[in-house]
């Protein structure tokens, strides 16, 4: 029954993904003569990234060769026909089609993946709890072969981006004639790729080091005297990429007191929050940020204008690894669980509620009785 059904699957995947190049071919034969070739050929790939994230391997293997054959056949001069007669042109054909293969192999591998070592982690946190020490040791050593599976394998999605952007400049540079030379918006264009790509590499090391060192309980804190304002004034200028698709919004009760905090690891709690506010939220809407004292501590907030937080799932997110089987979001899951765990070792609480529009994540800190 499974085996059927994975075929069917399959068939629907291989369909969607042979439509999905058809229309991506036809939109573009529209502005055919106001693009060049290397442009088609990174719209073809950054669909089939797009293809391997949600279907099986093989689906994107199909659509790589089709989207070679209709790159050469309507994108590579002469027009209508499998024949190509500028040998740079067979350089870019070759270098397309090796791409293609290579970023949906590595793409649908990485998914594939991710969700094994998701289903392991789960599976030994329960025998964490019914083993003995010595066998709980045991599948620790497993656990961590495991995440160090799923994080090799998030790393390559970005790092393919990364190599492919990189091989079509040097090839650009080295082979292409003056009339099939990338123009500088393409150029922009991979560049943009390579460093937004090397952005999320650093952010998922990042995360990887914080969730370490608070989980273990190694992270040390440098506590001092802060103001609220000054905290969310921080975690603004932090999240400054993010104000350029969401508009931001703050409210602060006057004359709040200080906590007594370390300034860097709550910046980045806090910045955590609108990064994960504005993933779920549409561009252009708006994000508010608040502080209040309540009960002898200031509580900050995170509001956005989102679909907001099942109740059954809001004590869920916190957890590491955690992921809503209906959302497609890039990473592990591991961003609340981090912000958790530095939240908790100020001594402070966090939650998830529903707020005036979305979802809104709220956490309290102790009042610094010196400040």
């Amino acid at each position: 029954m499974d085996g059927s059904l994975n075929r069917v699957s399959a068939f629907f995947g291989t369909l969607i993904s042979v439509l999905f190049i058809a229309v991506t071919a036809v939109s573009l034969l529209v502005i055919r003569s106001q693009i060049n070739s290397t442009t088609v050929a990174l719209i073809f790939i950054a669909g089939i990234v797009l293809l391997a994230t949600f279907f099986e391997w093989i689906a994107a293997m199909i659509a790589s060769v089709v989207a070679a054959f209709v790159f050469n056949f309507f994108f590579l001069e002469p027009y209508h026909t499998l024949t190509i007669d500028d040998p740079q042109n067979w350089v870019a054909f070759f270098v397309f089609l090796a791409v293609a293969l290579s970023v949906g192999h590595l793409s649908a591998t990485s998914n594939r993946r991710r969700v094994i070592a998701e289903g392991l982690y789960t599976k030994i946190e329960v025998a964490f709890e019914k083993a003995s020490a010595a066998e709980a040791l045991r599948r620790s050593e497993q656990l961590k072969s495991a995440l160090l599976d799923a994080v090799t394998h998030d790393f390559r999605t970005p790092l393919t981006s990364i190599k492919a952007s990189a091989t079509m400049l040097i090839e650009d540079n080295e082979f292409a004639t003056r009339e099939s030379r990338l123009d500088g918006h393409g150029r922009r264009e991979l560049l943009k790729v390579i460093n937004e790509e090397t952005d999320r590499l650093n952010s998922f090391v990042e995360s990887m080091v914080e969730v370490a060192r608070f989980q273990a309980g190694s992270g040390e804190l440098q506590l001092r005297s802060v103001k609220p304002d000054e905290i969310i004034v921080k975690a603004a200028k932090r999240s400054k990429e993010i104000q350029r698709t969401h508009k931001f919004r703050s409210s602060l009760a006057p004359d709040l007191p200080a906590v007594r905090v370390d300034t860097r690891s709550i910046v980045e709690a806090l910045h955590n929050l609108i990064d994960n506010a504005s993933k779920y939220a549409p561009s252009g809407t708006t994000i508010f940020l608040s502080a209040f004292e309540a009960d002898r501590r200031v509580r900050f907030a995170v509001e956005d204008e989102g679909p907001g937080i099942a109740e059954a799932e809001r004590d869920s997110i916190f957890q590491r690894f955690y992921r809503n089987e209906k959302e497609e979001k890039p990473g592990l899951g591991m961003g609340l669980a981090i912000v958790r765990g530095i939240i908790e070792a100020h001594g402070g609480e966090i939650w998830a509620e529903s707020g005036a529009k979305g979802a809104k994540i709220v956490f309290q800190l102790p009042i610094d009785e010196n400040g």
